[in-house]
């Protein structure tokens, strides 16, 4: 197997629930441990980006999330944003990385500077000492020169910033398509299987020219 095989993923409250689900089904297909971590304010967006409706509580909340991916019992583990005996919170137990996906500026200004408020923070802060991979994954518009500096701190640190920027070189057909693409990233950064993105150089793209 490939890549980590487990992996913290984390949903905040910016744009882009979309992102974050359909990463987690691809974790669960490529039979990955997931430690599920999500904000209040992510549920709100979720709710309004998608038909995705979850339960507030982290046992049916991971039952839910079973039953909508596929797990096999025990693949999904939730944990409440004050859980902090939960693997995520230690660097002894944390899985050896971690996706933010969407990431809020504002979880992008806390992970900047230590902030350690939630489950969140402090899983991405024990990543980030422990020399782990954290991939950022912010999606806003445009971005101000708080968030480019939080970036390039964060970037200095070892994480991996990767805007949800979809490329069409690819020629997108659906929405889907194009949130293919940014998740095809995060699981090739991964080193996860995926067969949703050729790499560039796989396939020719023919000019009219």
């Amino acid at each position: 197997m490939s890549g980590p095989e487990r992996i913290t993923l984390a949903m905040t409250g910016a744009s882009g629930a979309q992102y974050g689900l359909r990463l987690l089904d691809c974790l669960v297909q490529e039979d990955r441990e997931v430690h599920f971590l999500i904000s209040k304010a992510a549920q709100l967006v979720m709710a309004t980006e998608t038909d995705v409706v979850m339960p507030a509580k982290p046992q049916a909340m991971q039952a839910f999330l079973s039953e909508y991916t596929g797990a096999a019992a025990g693949q999904i583990r939730v944990f409440a944003k004050e859980d902090w005996m939960a693997p995520p919170a230690s660097g002894s137990g944390a899985p050896t990385a971690m996706v933010v996906v969407p990431c809020s500026t504002g979880t992008l200004s806390a992970i900047a500077t230590g902030a350690c408020n939630n489950l969140i923070e402090r899983a991405a802060d024990v990543t980030l000492k422990e020399r782990r991979q954290l991939i950022l994954v912010p999606r806003e518009a445009p971005y101000s020169s708080i968030h480019l500096e939080n970036m390039l701190k964060l970037s200095n640190l070892g994480a991996v910033i990767l805007p949800a920027s979809p490329g069409f070189y690819h020629q997108p057909q659906t929405i889907d398509d194009l949130v293919d693409f940014v998740v095809a990233r995060i699981l090739n950064l991964l080193q996860i299987p995926q067969d949703m993105l050729p790499r560039w150089g796989e396939h020719h793209f023919v000019s009219d020219e």
